[in-house]
């Protein structure tokens, strides 16, 4: 088996963060390309990874997937002994149900809160729907948390594929400010501290890249 990523900005991108922080996390070796968002050959770049002119995308030998949740699982049936989902299969039907609303869902909040790595940390208003997309979020964590989370700081206990498909979510509470409750931000706290988070930052810093309309918000 060898793959190959391909992935857009580190310090911009909360698509290819996701099954990058999988694989990084549970020590799956893989290649990564990081292909420049913002310029004119941008999408042709895109383009000889996947058909769809979106990152991420992965190569296994001659395998293709694309859709960040779609190489998650991917990788999960690869490596069927790493715990990628949750092993309780009650566990694992509301890890993946949860995966799926954030895949599709909470459009208000990515687009008023842009993923921004590198922002510093700086409060902005929020709007009523912005407001009521942080609730859900907070009450699937909590949700999460009460009935499977004893065995560790995650939602699950240890982290699994819901925490990487919801962790641009962190950054964006955390970047913008947004208040949430203790037990949101202990969950927090916990993937922020993830070494594969930390080296996820460290590479979106050492970008040359840089977008203005993402720096400015």
């Amino acid at each position: 088996m060898s793959l190959r990523l391909a992935i857009v900005n580190k310090a911009y991108s909360s698509w290819s963060l996701r099954p990058w922080l999988v694989l990084t996390h549970f020590g799956v070796p893989f290649e990564e390309t990081v292909i420049a968002m913002g310029r004119p050959e941008t999408r042709s770049e895109i383009l000889n990874f996947s058909p769809t002119g979106k990152c991420p995308a992965l190569r296994d030998g001659d395998i293709l997937v694309f859709e960040s949740l779609a190489i998650i699982e991917y990788i999960a049936e690869s490596f069927p002994n790493l715990p990628i989902w949750p092993r309780d299969k009650r566990a694992r039907a509301l890890a993946r149900s949860l995966s799926n609303e954030m895949h599709g869902g909470f459009l208000a909040l990515r687009n008023h809160c842009p993923t921004q790595f590198l922002r510093p940390v700086r409060q902005i208003a929020l709007t009523s729907e912005v407001e009521s997309d942080v609730a859900r979020i907070e009450a699937a964590w909590r949700e999460a948390r009460a009935q499977f989370g004893a065995g560790g700081p995650f939602l699950f206990g240890e982290f699994s594929a819901a925490d990487a498909m919801f962790a641009p979510v962190v950054n964006r509470f955390h970047t913008y400010d947004v208040a949430v409750g203790p037990q949101t931000r202990a969950y927090m706290d916990a993937i922020m501290a993830l070494p594969a988070w930390k080296a996820w930052i460290a590479g979106a810093r050492q970008e040359p890249w840089r977008i203005e309309s993402y720096d400015s918000l």
